[in-house]
Order: structure tokens, then C-alpha cells, then sequence
């Protein structure tokens, strides 16, 4: 990592600043005063800055149990309180939701600073599957069940959409109850689906994105950080 970046991030200063401070001989490496903003810090380095040492937050992955009523925002609106301020956690201004739920679904949210990790997760081209537990408003008898999961096989057409949804996989437990593996993730995608179908969602929880599921010890509001093995899925 650059050294004017570094200190961005460990002291909050602006790249301006930082640059500045470093031409001034504000900060050693390893012992060595550094004047050069673009000088490479190495993940072991020992920095200081006006001879206090100072270290980044570094990257972080994190998977909570998002409760109903709650936004995945970076901040509170009137209506709602943000996930991120659930968390009791250092400099949370740098943390963004790797692929958000309503604020009346419930379930799997993963919580990075890291863009490109984020992004994996996200973009449509990764096509990294989400499964969400459905509740309907009407039962769905066994023939049109099968009729659904058709559907759902080859793709919907949603109102406003130029293209129909990308191939996914719907399965039945009850006759109102459902699990539904999407590879995309569009605006309000699974209620408007089922819309589509001539139902309505009055129930919706994210149990997996990829191969991650929601850790079952995880109680709604509560967070935990991805092992090293987790955040290696994406």
C-alpha cells in the first residue's frame, strides 16, 4: 500500500494532507524517515507518524443476521436504523453492504471494505447464487407448483424490464413456504417474481449468497467477523 494511503487510513487524514505531511518528514518506516507519498508499505511495516506509531484498520469481512425494520444503508433514515449502526466497531464509515435486502427482509448480509471483494459478490458477471427462504400469501396447489418451478427454470418477465430474470431454481416445501436460488439480484427481484407468478411474498429471509449460509448461532442484530476461509469463497 502507498504511504499516502496508508495514512489516509490510519489517521483520517485527507490525501492532500497526506502527501503534505509526508514531504514534511512526518512519518518514518521501519525507523527511516519517508518522504516519498508513493513509497510502498509492506503489510509488516512499522509506521509512525510525528514518532506515535500508528497502524490501519486493514480489511474486513463481515457476516450479520440482518433483523427485520432495519436498512442496509451507511446511515439512519427517520424511518429506519442502518445495520451498520447495529455495530459497535472502529471507523464503520468505511464499511458498505456487499449486496443489500429490503428493510422488511431478514437474513444474510455480508459487510466489507474491500471494493473488489464486494464486487465479486455482487456484479452479475460472478452470477454468485443467493438463496431466500419465501413466504407467500396464498397457497400454491401441487400442479402449480410444477408450473412454477418451469418458469422459474427458463426465466420470468418482470413489468419495466427489457429482459427476462436469468434462469433459476425454485423449490417447494409447503404449500406456502418456498426456497428461490437467484444469480442476479435486481430491484425488489424475488417479490416481483412471484408477482409475476400471481402471488404475493409476505415473508422474506436470505439464508445463503455462493456458498456462505447464515451462521445458525447468529440471533437477529448479531454480526461476526468471515474466517479467513469464508471470505476465500468469493
Amino acid at each position: 500500500m502507498r504511504l499516502d494511503k496508508y495514512a489516509c487510513e490510519a489517521i483520517d487524514l485527507t490525501r492532500n494532507e497526506a502527501k503534505k505531511a509526508i514531504k514534511k518528514g512526518c512519518f518514518t518506516v521501519d525507523g527511516e524517515v519517508i518522504t516519498n507519498p508513493a513509497f510502498k508499505v509492506t503489510a509488516d511495516a512499522n509506521v509512525e507518524y510525528l514518532e506515535e506509531q500508528v497502524e490501519t484498520v486493514g480489511q474486513r469481512y463481515i457476516m450479520m443476521h440482518k433483523p427485520i425494520d432495519t436498512i442496509c444503508s451507511t446511515s439512519d433514515t427517520e424511518a429506519y436504523q442502518s445495520v451498520i449502526s447495529l455495530m459497535e466497531i472502529d471507523k464503520p464509515e468505511r464499511l458498505h453492504i456487499a449486496g443489500r435486502l429490503d428493510a422488511d427482509t431478514t437474513g444474510l448480509v455480508l459487510i466489507t471494505d474491500d471494493g473488489k471483494w464486494s464486487h465479486r459478490v455482487t456484479s452479475p458477471n460472478y452470477q454468485c447464487e443467493k438463496l431466500y427462504i419465501v413466504e407467500l400469501a396464498e397457497p400454491v396447489l401441487a400442479d402449480e407448483q410444477l408450473s412454477m418451478i418451469e418458469k422459474v427454470a427458463v426465466g420470468i418477465d418482470l413489468k419495466s424490464d427489457d429482459k427476462p430474470t436469468l434462469p433459476a431454481k425454485l423449490k417447494f416445501n409447503s404449500p406456502q413456504h418456498c426456497e428461490l436460488t437467484i444469480a442476479e439480484g435486481r430491484y425488489h427481484q424475488v417479490k416481483r417474481m412471484f408477482a409475476a407468478l400471481g402471488n404475493k411474498v409476505v415473508g422474506l429471509h436470505r439464508a445463503k449468497i455462493g456458498e456462505l449460509g447464515l451462521d445458525d448461532e447468529l440471533e437477529p442484530c448479531e454480526w461476526r467477523y468471515l474466517t479467513d476461509d469464508e471470505v476465500a469463497l468469493f
